[in-house]
Order: C-alpha cells, then structure tokens, then sequence
C-alpha cells in the first residue's frame, strides 16, 4: 500500500484523525483489517489444500493475532465490548 506523504505536516492532524472528523473512519482499525483479510486468504488456501499443515499452523498464529489484537481495540474502546472474531463471518468484514 502506498502513504500519502506529508498529510500531518500539512494539515496538522494525522489522516486517520481527519478521516474519523468526517465520519469517513474504517469500521475496523486497518492492522486488525489486514490480519483479517490474511485469515481469509489462508483458509481460501486450505480448501484447496487440506493436507497443507504449515498453514494450518500459520492460520492458527494470525487467528490468536486477532484475538490479541481485539483484545486491545476493546480496552481502547476502538471496538464494541460484544465485537467477536468468527471465521465464518470474517469474509463478510473483508468484502
């Protein structure tokens, strides 16, 4: 992905902060996103590929990376207290 350069030199606010100013903010936080949609494609791969156990056991580390994480965003209160991370609607957030 590519920055936008400059953005807080320029405006003075970060852009994440501008974004949330005008209501345009993602819903998820974009590294819990990104983690997400890493989730997703991997269990895609193992469809195809159930005797794969490497990613398994990848899969495995970046679902307790998403717990972790969303354990965070909600002691931050940047997620919902009820907010939980199902792998059968994880391709519904990513979409």
């Amino acid at each position: 992905s590519h920055g936008i350069a400059q953005v807080k030199s320029v405006t003075g606010n970060k852009i994440l902060r501008l974004l949330k100013k005008n209501g345009l903010a993602p819903a998820l936080p974009e590294d819990l996103y990104c983690l997400i949609k890493k989730a997703v494609a991997v269990r895609k791969h193992l469809e195809k590929n159930r005797k794969d156990k490497d990613s398994k056991f990848r899969l495995i580390l970046i679902e307790s990376r998403i717990h972790r994480l969303a354990r965070y965003y909600k002691r931050a209160r940047q997620l919902p207290g009820n907010w939980k991370y199902e792998s059968s609607n994880a391709s519904a957030w990513v979409a």
